[in-house]
């Protein structure tokens, strides 16, 4: 017998529709929970309509899941097992709507139990005769993130470099401090996918080196608020637009444009120095919460939930910024959810600074909040 390709297969004949969904929610367990809880909470308030269809129970336009399962819950069509299962998949989805909270793999797995309950439920009392409800799986892990083959390798010549000069040292070693020296500074600790040292650039007498996860990261000029018109005028020139096309030394990079000195080689070394730290620390909160959406300002960033990016973009939702509201709408960018997640790019739009663009983010962290506050009380 075929091994099905994701566990509510089984759901195809009875509707498609519904088994796919189920597919995408198994797909996002471990890539996004936060995906998966909320969206689980509208899979079963589908299955909820269907059933008030089927019983011919009156279904108001406003109503709700909360609403939903309350009236079949006074009317005797649900055992408490499954009122519980219901309440539990909409609680823990209106959390993961509203909520900025980092949420489990585990709340997930919760939520896919409390699904299959439902469903089996559903299925058999609303079902065909002879449709038969598989025993319950859970869903398997994906695989991880891996480290990149290029990564791999110059970590391999890293270590392979070590062990060559520990191997020299202890040749010709006359005391046991010797043998503790080669090992200084060597952590065995592990480390994350992308963070392996790819190169080291160099500006008199200091060092930066670049992680692999940024070895062709494109450089924004807008995210150099001193080197911004540098690097406009470097990249029109073919330089500078990517850091892979930087020199290891970065003296003298100010002489590929006409009007820079020095001083503008030592700012943009500065800067991208606090850049590679930020994109550490943006990198770190990737691999920390998987799946989930952020948005960026300079060194800060909010968690973008389902709420959150549903909110118009509007001159009543967001004040004292109707110049870039115009031109974001002119542009098809409508809600929350379709903003760029660097939102310094925002500057780029005719009269928007720096300023503006912060009032944006200002004004998002405030419907963050509020958004968080209001998952308590569902």
């Amino acid at each position: 017998m075929k091994k099905p390709s994701y566990f509510y297969q089984f759901l195809e004949p009875m509707s498609i529709e519904l088994a796919l969904v189920a597919r995408e929610l198994e797909n996002s367990i471990f890539t996004s929970p936060r995906t998966m809880l909320t969206h689980a909470r509208i899979f079963v308030e589908n299955i909820l309509k269907q059933v008030i269809q089927a019983e011919r129970l009156p279904d108001e336009q406003w109503s709700n899941i909360k609403d939903r399962i309350d009236l079949l819950n006074v009317n005797g069509y649900i055992k408490p097992e499954i009122r519980d299962a219901l309440h539990h998949v909409r609680q823990i989805g209106n959390q993961a709507a509203h909520d900025t909270r980092t949420f489990r793999f585990s709340e997930a797995l919760l939520s896919w139990e409390a699904i299959y309950k439902i469903v089996k439920w559903y299925v058999e009392v609303y079902g065909p005769f002879d449709f038969t409800v598989p025993s319950y799986q859970d869903p398997s892990p994906q695989v991880k993130q891996t480290f990149d083959i290029v990564e791999i390798q110059e970590r391999l010549k890293s270590l392979e470099k070590l062990l060559i000069e520990s191997t020299g040292k202890q040749k010709g070693k006359q005391g046991e401090g010797d043998a503790e020296k080669t090992t200084e500074g060597i952590s065995s600790k592990p480390e994350q996918p992308g963070f392996t040292p790819i190169r080291t650039l160099k500006y008199k007498g200091q060092e930066l080196e670049v992680p692999h996860f940024l070895r062709d990261a494109f450089l924004l000029p807008q995210r150099f608020a001193v080197s911004e018109t540098f690097l406009i005028r470097l990249g029109a020139e073919q330089q500078a637009r990517i850091m892979s096309e930087l020199p290891n030394n970065l003296e003298g990079l100010h002489n590929h444009v006409k009007r820079y000195n020095e001083k503008n080689d030592e700012s943009f070394f500065q800067e991208l120095t606090l850049f590679i730290e930020e994109e550490k620390i943006r990198r770190q909160l990737s691999l920390e919460r998987p799946g989930e959406l952020f948005y960026f300002y300079k060194a800060d960033y909010i968690v973008v939930t389902e709420e959150l990016s549903q909110i118009p973009l509007t001159a009543n939702e967001f004040t004292g910024i109707p110049s870039l509201l115009k031109q974001l709408n002119e542009d098809q960018i409508e809600t929350v959810g379709q903003l760029p997640k660097e939102l310094v790019i925002l500057a780029k739009y005719a009269n928007v600074g720096i300023g503006t663009v912060q009032k944006l983010f200002d004004q998002l962290k405030e419907k963050q909040q509020q958004s968080t506050l209001l998952s308590t009380k569902y």
